[in-house]
């Protein structure tokens, strides 16, 4: 599967958290679905509106990421 990438960094590897700010690791689609790296997890209770970069200090709408 093709994914989107870091404007800054260009690395597909981002996090969501939730109100208690507990980290759940994803990656966003070609298509700019935020999708759980684990495909046993869900994404209930996170934030997917604000996505964060394991690699830099980006974050962001998963709207502003680039294509490979």
């Amino acid at each position: 599967m093709r994914k989107r990438l870091c404007p800054q960094c260009k690395i597909a590897n981002f996090y969501v958290l939730n109100k208690n700010g507990e980290r759940r690791l994803v990656y966003v689609s070609i298509d700019f679905e935020v999708i759980p790296s684990k495909p046993n997890e869900n994404l209930e209770g996170f934030d997917i509106e604000t996505i964060y970069c394991l690699g830099c200090s980006w974050s962001g709408s998963p709207k502003r990421t680039v294509r490979y």
